[in-house]
């Protein structure tokens, strides 16, 4: 433990969880033969659950069967939300690759760690999940796109802390080609190439791993991190991309006509991507039934941000629209749990993820976290009517500022979703009126109380995380970040 005090340099935890903890070392004979591990709270002598978080890119909550897409079947997906807690509020926070990664990993917001733009490095002594559960005996393994280092797409991931404390590595940077993709294993830096479409052999390695770790005592920790559904959209194997039909697609009422068509064009090779990973989350969930590993795995199922394909008649993420920023979301427990599945209408956050997993496996929450335990909640089968922050502080990439983009900071709430700009109130939508929202009620007198409410609201949250919203351009300064002009960090390959 002594080499967490000297990493980090605020208290991992807060006193009086410290002194539970001496408390349970002193009268447990297990614990005692382990004082040289992290000191944990109260937890019941069963074994500790393994967690298997399946991790996709560009994957919007409203693409599923369970979700009621018409236009694609996840069968295999829609008998894990049949045992799950399906959270249909779910959002990604700040709605880009890195900075979703870097929330999940330490549950922190974008300003905490700096990383609130594609392509910049998460401080490799910042305290990551792997670090945290490895210090109550977990293995730790992570499979697939990181996008975490900054230093070049196609480049190494070398072991060591870049890897924030993920023992078992078959990582790689991040790449879209899918059937040319590499990675690196372990610790042998030689790139290497997966011989199949990537999600197929990113599966067979999360299989042998599994099945490696089913006669061990300690728990597992697993990423498998797809990088699907994620454009380019056509390079799915082809018996997928044969099951669908431009002309058949089904398009949300909110895509324009003058997207309609490139977005019938774009879903179509989406949903093949989509199909052949509900195939692969099929093998993980039957192989962990056929272990004897499933009643004492959790599995969570989510995407780091959603994908517009022509709704509002925009493309891809940054925005706080509902395709941009609602992900799914489904958390599978362990059968000792004995919480019965549910749909559940409580806003997760991105930063939410880690110490919500933290207090569902009873390990005390570090003091660096700043996402909401919703454990409680969960054990207590309760849904709250809470809201999260959705931000955008450096408009990039595909949403620069000459293709519209703009900072903004907003809430989203079971109900509505409210932003504001630089200029001032932005957006309002009532999302259960209007889901596809296609109605912007900024100034409109029936929501004048609840635009003032959400405005107060954010202000206050704001401010309680320091977040002075400034203009992206002073924020990169900040972090010392080199832009092009459009905003965007320059990447290598």
């Amino acid at each position: 433990m002594l080499h967490y005090f000297k990493k980090h340099s605020r208290p991992f935890f807060s006193w009086h969880l410290l002194l539970v903890g001496l408390l349970v070392l002193n009268t447990s004979c297990n614990d005692a033969k382990k004082k040289d591990t992290a000191v944990t709270a109260v937890t019941t002598p069963t074994k500790k659950p393994n967690i298997l978080i399946l991790l996709t890119d560009q994957w919007r909550a409203q693409a599923t069967g369970y979700a009621g897409d018409p236009n694609v079947k996840t069968p295999n997906l829609d008998r894990l939300a049949s045992e799950s807690i399906n959270f249909t509020n779910a959002v990604s926070g700040t709605p880009v690759c890195t900075p979703f990664r870097a929330a999940l990993l330490t549950g922190q917001l974008p300003l905490t760690t700096g990383v609130f733009m594609n392509d910049v490095q998460l401080n490799p002594d910042a305290l990551s999940m792997a670090e945290i559960f490895s210090e109550y005996d977990y293995h730790t393994g992570y499979i697939g796109k990181w996008h975490l280092d900054g230093h070049g797409r196609l480049q190494n991931v070398p072991p060591g802390e870049r890897r924030q404390g993920f023992e078992f590595w078959n990582g790689n940077e991040c790449t879209h080609d899918y059937n040319h993709s590499v990675y690196y294993d372990n610790d042998n830096p030689e790139r290497k190439i997966w011989e199949q479409y990537d999600t197929f052999d990113q599966t067979d390695a999360a299989l042998h791993y599994i099945n490696d770790r089913k006669a061990i005592e300690d728990p597992f920790l697993m990423i498998v991190s797809y990088g699907t559904p994620h454009g380019p959209y056509h390079t799915a194997p082809k018996s997928y991309r044969d099951r669908f039909n431009p002309e058949d697609i089904k398009l949300r009422p909110n895509v324009p006509e003058k997207s309609q068509k490139r977005a019938k064009k774009e879903l179509s090779g989406y949903y093949a991507h989509i199909t052949a990973i509900d195939d692969m989350i099929g093998k993980i969930t039957q192989q962990l039934k056929d272990d004897g590993q499933w009643d004492n795995t959790i599995i969570l199922f989510t995407s780091d941000h959603g994908d517009l394909l022509g709704s509002h008649g925009e493309l891809k993420k940054q925005q706080p629209y509902d395709e941009s920023i609602r992900v799914p979301m489904l958390l599978k427990l362990p059968a000792n749990k004995k919480i019965a599945p549910s749909i559940n209408k409580t806003v997760v956050n991105s930063e939410d993820i880690l110490p919500t997993l933290l207090g569902l496996t009873n390990i005390a929450i570090p003091s660096t976290i700043e996402g909401t335990d919703f454990s409680p909640s969960i054990l207590n089968n309760e849904e709250l009517d809470n809201a999260a922050l959705i931000r955008s502080i450096q408009p990039f990439g595909s949403w620069n500022r000459n293709r519209g983009g703009r900072e903004y900071r907003g809430l989203r709430t079971p109900r509505y979703t409210y932003t504001r700009d630089l200029n001032g109130p932005w957006l309002l939508f009532d999302n259960q009126e209007d889901p596809y929202q296609e109605t912007n009620l900024i100034g409109n007198e029936k929501y004048a109380t609840i635009q003032s409410e959400l405005d107060t609201q954010l202000t206050q949250r704001l401010k309680a995380n320091k977040d002075e919203f400034l203009p992206g351009p002073e924020y990169v300064k900040k972090w010392g970040y080199t832009v092009d002009k459009t905003g965007t960090v320059p990447y290598t390959e």
